[in-house]
């Protein structure tokens, strides 16, 4: 395997150059060239900027289709494909003044279309603008798209909910590679940080065709940072202070290219205290005992780098990230008695420590009228759980090996057509003193097609895909007892198909509708438990007769956008036959109620709905709003666990300049209203209403030759008292975090 990698990584390196060049001037409306121009070439990761005559150059390019993305702030977006070329082309661009966002190129689809041409609504959001929110973590910025939300435990943990489905409902990708890190544990986070990430791409809905199994709820497909233009160094620290937690958050980088080599490293590092809630109402005293939630404190290590190289006939690009997270794991409120009240950023008994290594190796081979993506992927998650010592009572080891490979066949007249393959091989081993799930081994395999037929305003889209996954586990400890594993050998079939259709039906005004299919076959746990899960405080026992969920969703999405005005409307059905859950059995074992893996057929639906309004000729002011809302019920009537309640968002920003010396300056008064949730599974509690108010100012500030931007956020400014409904911290009375203030600088070197 290893001269296999090595040879895909550079044994094209010596290939025949076909040394194609294209040129070109991006202007403004009125002929003046745009100094500063973002020129991208997104397959083979390779950038440029215009010149103070707005000229820009590439070299070394590929036979066939190129696609360039031209971005600059102010302007709008411009997507450009060169059909064919040739040994010299020139492109010139022009650019129109904008305060929209960008059409940006989404990745995570089939055909990697920019958002106005894609059949499916992807909601994209960069990281940037997700940290201006002041959010602390990666999982708080993604809780801010419409349709997202979180379950939490503290600050440290957070597990992505989709339309109301979680855990190994929904993909998580990261460089390109399916991430694999135990997803069925209620306390198992993404184990990703947003230090060298760019963008994310939200997919709402069954992406199983793209996918397979897990991708049931949706994807969510995180962009990894871009290496510098061609022939440019650039290095960057930044660093975020936050007031409630104590907390700190460092980040160093740096990168280099040539014209063919590129190189990037990114380390940063993460370290809070127990967070402070909010004191109660009728309390006046600030400062006193009792208001930090015992151990909820973390500290995360993260490393990220990678080195890619490109001709005319190649581009591959080899990363690798480790993520060390070292977290405690609270069991007491502020209140209880005894709880322990410190800001040391040492974590306490019980905690957890994780350690995953991702290596990815992303490559694209150019072919006259055609091109073959391959993507390898390695992850190691290492997961330890400590009771009262440094000696682990579990410890599970996850391997994950990935493979992915996209042909994409020579476009015929209208017609675009991708044939793929995918698959899978994970070992999950044991060498604790206590077992969740059995020493395993699961292998994917999958085969797909799909193809894009796109006339004047409209674009069809269909795809048909099987899948088999096998499944192996080891028997382990005295048949009958707590904590002991029968041998299991299972396989799981499936065909998934997807049909979607987007037109315009009247200027400015788009409409999309997609019917997928996908499933998902029982995890480990669902299927083999036997003992008390620490995480959800039950006993739990697994079935391993449960079969496949399958699902069936449809989306409608129609979305109006002018100069000055933007709306959308969302709405799904998603009906799923087979959901697995927990249901109580009324037995107790130990002092825990037992609860039981059974299956029922489900059925979740909901929307989301929105605008973006700026007046004119007051360009600079914006006002935003959104409302979702998801309903999710069993066949019988009782309503599914673990539903989101309905929440409002309102955001009024302004965007301003100050002389020479204050750029890209911004200013939010957000406000954001959840909804009590009485719609509750039978050993759920019900969870009452609450708004927040954040406010945000930033910008970048240039001193003569130095440039550094600057952000600060207030967040839950009147230190609101409120229980989150999917807090897992919910059921011992523990609040949310209170009053966080957030000061971040960012220097580029």
């Amino acid at each position: 395997m290893k001269k296999f990698i090595i040879a895909l990584f550079l044994g094209f390196s010596a290939m025949l150059q076909a040394q194609n060049l294209i040129s070109g001037t991006v202007t403004n409306k009125i002929n003046q060239p745009i100094k500063g121009v973002s020129v991208y070439a997104t397959e083979l990761h390779k950038g440029t900027t215009t010149d103070e005559n707005g000229k820009f150059t590439f070299t070394n390019l590929p036979n066939g289709k190129l696609k360039l993305t031209f971005t600059f702030i102010g302007f709008g977006t411009q997507n450009k494909t060169i059909s064919s070329l040739q040994k010299e082309n020139t492109l010139d661009v022009i650019l129109e003044e904008t305060i929209f966002e960008m059409d940006e190129v989404i990745v995570s689809t089939a055909f990697n279309k920019i958002q106005s041409q894609n059949v499916m609504k992807v909601e994209h959001e960069s990281i940037k603008e997700m940290q201006r929110k002041g959010t602390a973590t990666l999982i708080e910025g993604l809780a801010t798209i419409p349709g997202v939300s979180q379950v939490s435990t503290g600050t440290s943990i957070g597990k992505p909910v989709i339309r109301g489905l979680s855990g190994n409902r929904v993909l998580v990708y990261s460089q390109g590679v399916r991430m694999e890190n135990q997803q069925f544990g209620d306390e198992h986070g993404l184990g990703l940080n947003d230090s060298g990430i760019e963008s994310v791409e939200v997919i709402k809905g069954p992406a199983s065709l793209l996918y397979g199994s897990d991708a049931l709820g949706g994807v969510l497909y995180f962009n990894p940072e871009k290496f510098a233009d061609v022939n440019t160094f650039k290095a960057n620290f930044s660093q975020k202070l936050f007031s409630n937690t104590l907390g700190s958050n460092s980040s160093l980088g740096l990168k280099t290219s040539t014209d063919n080599w590129k190189f990037l490293a990114r380390g940063s590092y993460n370290m809070h205290s127990d967070y402070k809630i909010a004191l109660p109402v009728r309390s006046s005293t600030s400062g006193a005992d009792g208001e930090r939630v015992s151990n909820t404190r973390y500290n995360e290590t993260d490393f990220k780098t990678g080195i890619g190289f490109n001709n005319a006939k190649f581009s591959s690009v080899l990363r690798y990230n480790y993520n060390e997270l070292d977290l405690g794991i609270p069991e007491d409120g502020p209140e209880a008695s005894g709880a322990e009240q410190t800001t040391s950023k040492k974590t306490g008994f019980p905690k957890q420590g994780v350690f995953n290594h991702l290596l990815s190796l992303n490559n694209v081979f150019f072919f006259q009228k055609s091109k073959l993506d391959v993507d390898l992927g390695y992850v190691a998650n290492d997961r330890s759980e400590f009771e009262d010592s440094d000696v682990a009572i579990l410890h599970m080891k996850l391997k994950t090996f990935n493979y992915d490979a996209k042909y994409h066949l020579p476009t015929i007249g209208k017609v675009e057509t991708i044939f793929g393959i995918q698959g899978m091989h994970q070992t999950n081993t044991n060498s604790g003193e206590e077992y969740l799930i059995p020493d395993a081994i699961t292998n994917d395999f999958g085969f797909f097609g799909t193809a894009n037929y796109e006339w004047k305003t409209n674009v069809l889209q269909a795809g048909l895909r099987f899948d088999n996954r096998k499944i192996t586990t080891q028997a382990y400890g005295t048949p009958g007892e707590e904590g002991s594993f029968e041998a299991i050998e299972k396989s799981y079939d499936s065909f998934n198909a997807s049909l979607g259709y987007k037109t315009n039906l009247v200027d400015d005004l788009t409409l999309r509708l997609n019917l997928a299919s996908g499933f998902r076959a029982p995890n480990l746990a669902e299927l083999t438990s036997n003992g008390v899960h620490e995480g959800t405080n039950r006993y739990e026992v697994g079935n391993s007769d449960l079969e496949t969920e399958q699902n069936v969703q449809t989306d409608l999405n129609l979305e109006y956008r002018t100069d000055h005005f933007e709306f959308f409307v969302n709405g799904f059905y998603n009906h799923i036959n087979n959901y697995i859950y927990t249901s109580p059995t009324g037995m107790v074992i130990d002092e825990n109620a037992v609860f039981d893996y059974i299956q029922n057929n489900a059925k979740l639906y909901g929307g989301e709905i929105g605008l973006h309004f700026h007046p004119h000729p007051l360009d600079w002011l914006h006002y935003e709003t959104s409302f979702e809302t998801v309903t999710g019920k069993k066949q019988n009537g009782d309503y599914l666990p673990l539903i989101p309640a309905n929440n409002w968002n309102n955001t009024i920003r302004t965007e301003f300049k100050i002389k020479n010396w204050f750029d890209d300056g911004f200013a939010a008064l957000n406000v954001s209203t959840t909804f009590g949730q009485n719609n509750v599974s039978g050993f759920e509690i019900e969870s009452n209403g609450y708004s927040l108010v954040n406010l945000g100012f930033g910008g970048k500030v240039k001193l003569g030759k130095t440039a550094f931007d600057i952000s600060l956020n207030g967040n839950n400014l009147f230190d609101k008292r409120y229980i989150a409904h999917l807090s897992r911290l919910k059921i011992d009375g523990i609040p949310n975090i209170g009053r966080n203030i957030i000061f971040g600088v960012n220097f580029i070197l």
